[in-house]
């Protein structure tokens, strides 16, 4: 206004004019840099005549440098907020990230920091002393990503394992992890970020420990198979603790108490009766020697998981193959009994105890039986140092093992029924399915369904009432053979026992022995399959009662406990002459004495245990004589059953 009110005209007051109309029509509007520069031009012309007084043009000059700078605002936050000086100090992001996972309660700020290296790539595209800037691109990602890895990440992995495993270890009583004492560290605050994104990837720290735990726990889990369930406890800790989401491994696809399968052990049962050991009160199965660290075992549970596989109709093939392997053994038992110089040694044997008997309180001379076991050495033995009658009780034990691989099957298959059954609420009430499906009128393929439950219900209650007595089975199927007139050189196997005895002691003392060397080969706790042998062949002969005549284990206890006084007197005579040496081996001839003893005690235990499943209290004709009183039985109540059926039916009468 005052440049126009002024009336002198001159070309420069018109410039300034111009000046001046310019600036402001370019000030009414958006502040781009071009107009924001024209202003700038346009004022430098319109300030040359004094146009302005200095109290005026300084706010106008202030406000102006404001629009610049809310104009530039963006870039120059940009400018001073750009990063890219880290490339040159990436020495920097480890200790960063060590820190971070120390204190992990800023592990959010770990998008900030990855923001700030994603500054650097729009300069390092401006490379040149490479052929292509990707080049460099990929080394700086690759660098990056292993600084990650390795500060944090792995760090990560390996502690939230740790953590698990100590949790689900506790029992074990391992380190003091009392937070109050040792601090804690919350690690789950990093399952709690979002993915972070570099280049072309997304870091997510929860899927990385993720798959770590899961590829760890499977790896090991394969491994070690009876571990799974430390495993899955493991799993399940980290989903309740950390949030994570695991991957169930399905390991081990089968039932692990599995042991050795049922088929497998049929189809080879020599190979089997003759590696393993059997222990009559447990009722399990132990490897006699393995080249692994450890002895397999085989229990009833094992065999009722074998079972529960198979289906109960292998039990009867099983029992059917033991069969055939005894018909086997029992041939070469007849052939070792029918043998010249050991019938003759029995008969003697037999005829000289007829003879002392009287004189020796009805008891089998335990220096007689001695004699035979020594005797028969003469006879020949083993490259291995085994005489024929140390083959003869292993023959014996394998029958034996038999017998008891027989009993684990009947066990097993009960085992097998009653945790199938455990589900029926009343085995005397079993309501029948089909009828009540097909008073509901329900379809043709649920009434099948129930048809088949009741057939698999009955299946069962009948498997767990009757439980088949396979060794009576086992015993009716031999003993005609054995007791028939044609096999009488089988008569005089109840004189052999007594020296048996003394064979299977002396081979059991030494099996335990051994137990306690470096060189474990051939060592033994336990072999009660000599005493089932023992025992199901004297029932086959129906010679309990002869071999009680001999009463064995009274003699043996006698002669054990008149030798075991005896060292204790000469031990008390020569305290007083305080001769060490001679002390020293009367003290090990006394435990020797006992270990023997002892050994006997155990085998006189283990033979009545076992006689007790062959009913040893009966002879064959009192047996029979039950049996048939049994028959008579039934026959009266079934005929009295019809005589009370017939007058309810006129028609019949």
């Amino acid at each position: 206004k005052r440049v126009i009110s002024d009336k002198k005209y001159s070309e420069q007051r018109l410039d300034v004019l111009s000046a001046l109309v310019l600036a402001e029509n370019t000030l009414n509007g958006p502040s781009t840099k071009q107009r924001r520069l024209i202003v700038s031009l346009a004022l430098s012309v319109g300030t040359q005549m004094k146009t302005f007084k200095d109290e005026e043009l300084v706010p106008l000059q202030l406000v102006l440098k404001k629009l610049d700078l809310i104009s530039e605002l963006t870039e120059r936050v940009q400018a001073q907020c750009d990063c890219c000086f880290l490339y040159w100090h990436r020495a920097v992001f480890p200790i960063y990230l060590d820190d971070v996972y120390e204190n992990a309660v800023d592990s959010a700020r770990l998008h900030y920091m990855f923001s700030a290296l994603r500054d650097c790539v729009p300069a390092m595209m401006h490379a040149r002393h490479l052929e292509s800037y990707e080049m460099l691109l990929e080394c700086y990602d690759k660098e990056i990503m292993e600084v990650l890895n390795e500060h944090l990440l792995d760090k990560l992995c390996k502690e939230i394992e740790k953590d698990l495993r100590l949790s689900v270890h506790t029992h074990l009583k391992l380190d003091d992890r009392n937070p109050f004492r040792v601090g804690m560290k919350d690690l789950a605050h990093f399952f709690f970020l979002n993915p972070i994104r570099f280049f072309n990837r997304f870091i997510d720290i929860k899927a990385y420990v993720t798959h770590y735990l899961d590829k760890t726990f499977y790896n090991l889990t394969t491994v070690a198979l009876h571990d799974w369930a430390t495993y899955s406890e493991m799993r399940n800790l980290a989903t309740q603790r950390y949030g994570l989401s695991m991957t169930e491994a399905h390991l081990p696809s089968q039932t692990l108490e599995q042991g050795l399968d049922v088929l497998e052990i049929m189809r080879n049962i020599h190979v089997f009766v003759s590696r393993y050991l059997y222990n009559l009160n447990n009722q399990i199965f132990i490897e006699r020697t393995s080249n692994n660290k450890h002895l397999n075992t085989i229990n009833i549970r094992h065999v009722a998981n074998s079972i529960r596989t198979h289906g109960t109709g292998i039990m009867n093939t099983t029992v059917n193959f033991t069969y055939q392997f005894l018909r086997k053994k029992f041939y070469i038992f007849s052939q070792f009994m029918y043998d010249e110089h050991i019938k003759s040694r029995l008969i003697k044997d037999i005829r000289f105890f007829r003879e002392v008997k009287d004189q020796n309180d009805h008891k089998y001379p335990f220096e007689r039986a001695d004699k035979f076991n020594r005797g028969i050495r003469k006879l020949g033995i083993t490259p291995d140092g085994q005489s024929y009658l140390d083959q003869f009780r292993q023959l014996i034990s394998q029958i034996g093992n038999a017998m008891g691989y027989v009993r684990m099957i009947r066990s097993g298959g009960l085992h097998c029924c009653s945790s199938a059954i455990r589900f029926v609420p009343d085995l005397e009430d079993i309501v029948n399915f089909e009828e009540l499906v097909k008073e509901e009128g329900l379809s043709e393929e649920t009434q099948k369904a129930a048809r088949q439950l009741d057939s698999v219900l009955g299946d069962l209650t009948r498997n767990f009432a009757e439980g088949t007595e396979y060794f009576k089975m086992l015993v009716d199927v031999f003993a005609p053979e054995f007791r028939s007139p044609k096999n009488m050189h089988l008569r005089n196997f109840y004189i052999i026992v007594p020296p048996l005895t003394l064979n299977f002691v002396e081979h059991s003392i030494s099996c335990k022995e051994k137990l306690n060397k470096k060189n474990k080969s051939g060592a033994a706790f336990t072999d009660d399959g000599f005493a089932m042998g023992v025992a199901y062949i004297l029932k086959l002969l129906d010679q309990y009662q002869e071999f009680d005549s001999l009463h064995w284990f009274q003699s043996v206890r006698e002669k054990y406990m008149k030798e075991i006084r005896a060292v204790a007197k000469q031990q008390n005579v020569q305290s007083t002459n305080q001769d060490e040496k001679l002390l020293q081996t009367m003290n090990l001839t006394h435990k020797r004495l006992e270990v023997c003893l002892q050994e006997f005690e155990l085998l006189y235990f283990s033979l009545s245990s076992a006689r007790i499943f062959f009913r040893a209290d009966k002879t064959a004709a009192e047996e029979n004589q039950e049996k048939k009183e049994k028959e008579e039985d039934s026959v009266k109540s079934s005929d009295g059953d019809l005589s009370s059926a017939a007058p309810a039916d006129p028609g019949v009468k």
